[in-house]
């Protein structure tokens, strides 16, 4: 609970926590009126699934060219840019007129959220290596609080009437506090390193972090997406019971990440990456028992385990030497973020020409994986 008391007694540490509760507030706002934008513009499924497309292409499409931003602008800088563009770009896809701006607006969004991910992330790399402090897992937690945010929001949706008003208040609301706080990190730059040519020495423990990155993620994003499903059709769970998985796994994700960084200031990054994926094995074995209840508690488990790791990648990326910063977060999005989009459609997949047991089973075998090369990253150290 260290970094939570750092992160809400000092502006130094909050800040950039804001920055990450603000992403997910925008971005889950939006996400609530996905269904009411494609009522508006009467497109069907498939129209609709080419323009959440696009704004994965946005994401995407940043990621190559964030790096050289950050360094251009400074990672303080970076930041704020990227907040002030999100909180604008947020409020175009539910203000387009037709289907074709709709595309274009979220590529856009895209674009905006992918950079503020990789400059908040960088961001909380470099106050941890000048002050000697962990609290990168606690920001995280933010995100996650981001999106309960978000959801509580929904409440006022029979108040406002009105997808553009909603999410404008919440962008003036959380744009507010950001005002008050931006001063305390706009002045950062990431700390000059003696970078080395490319070779494949370097290389392998990115390479590494991105196998991690992306199962990790994409094992998240399955998760999310079918744990109400399996407990519905596999489990037999009553139907007051079908969400419940999905809260578990989200309410232990969170307290994880609250308390990942005290853990990790004990026994080290990689460690902690490893008992996470410990604790997210014994919850998929607890899953595929079956039985309703031990699933919820598996899927607790797999958040507990998961809410670990990705913060953990995310610092060790910021500190492979020979690699600045911004390179290594940004290549520690890129695979993740393609493991959370990928994730559940290879599941789905699996479960239409197997079974959705099979697909738990196929996770089953990520999380392997996960540990299997979290100790080469050992041996890389």
């Amino acid at each position: 609970m260290k970094s939570l008391q750092l992160i809400f007694s000092n502006r130094r540490y909050f800040a950039p926590a804001w920055v990450f509760a603000s992403l997910n507030i925008w971005f889950g706002t939006w996400a609530i009126y996905i269904p009411t934008v494609k009522e508006k513009l009467e497109i069907n499924k498939a129209d609709l699934g080419i323009a959440l497309f696009c704004l994965s292409l946005g994401v995407f499409t940043i990621f190559p060219i964030a790096s050289k931003i950050i360094n251009k602008l400074g990672v303080g800088r970076a930041t704020w840019y990227s907040v002030l563009l999100t909180s604008i770009m947020a409020l175009f896809p539910l203000l387009v007129p037709n289907y074709y701006t709709l595309m274009v607006s979220l590529f856009v969004f895209g674009a905006c959220t992918g950079l503020t991910d990789i400059s908040m992330n960088t961001l909380v790399t470099e106050i941890e290596k000048e002050d000697k402090e962990n609290f990168m897992s606690a920001v995280h937690g933010f995100f996650s609080l981001g999106g309960v945010i978000a959801g509580l929001g929904s409440f006022l949706i029979p108040m406002i009437g009105n997808p553009a008003l909603h999410m404008g208040i919440m962008v003036v609301l959380v744009l507010i506090v950001n005002l008050l706080l931006y001063r305390n990190y706009i002045h950062i730059v990431a700390a000059p390193i003696d970078k080395e040519p490319f070779s494949l020495k370097l290389f392998k423990p990115l390479l590494l972090l991105g196998i991690i990155g992306f199962v990790a993620m994409g094992s998240e994003g399955a998760i999310v997406d079918w744990s109400g499903l399996y407990l519905k059709e596999i489990t037999l769970a009553p139907e007051a019971f079908i969400g419940a998985g999905f809260l578990a796994f989200s309410v232990a994700m969170t307290l994880g990440r609250f308390l990942g960084d005290g853990i990790s200031a004990k026994i080290g990054s990689i460690k902690i990456v490893a008992l996470g994926s410990v604790i997210a094995l014994l919850g998929y074995l607890l899953v595929l028992s079956g039985n309703t209840l031990l699933a919820i508690t598996g899927f607790a488990l797999n958040g507990l385990g998961f809410s670990v790791i990705v913060p953990e990648l995310f610092r060790i990326g910021g500190n492979v030497k020979g690699v600045d910063s911004a390179q290594g977060i940004s290549f520690i999005a890129g695979t993740g973020y393609a493991g959370f989009l990928l994730g559940p459609v290879i599941l789905g997949f699996i479960a239409e020409s197997a079974s959705l047991t099979h697909s738990f089973y196929a996770l089953l075998g990520c999380i392997l994986l996960v540990l299997a090369t979290t100790l080469l990253l050992k041996k890389n150290k």
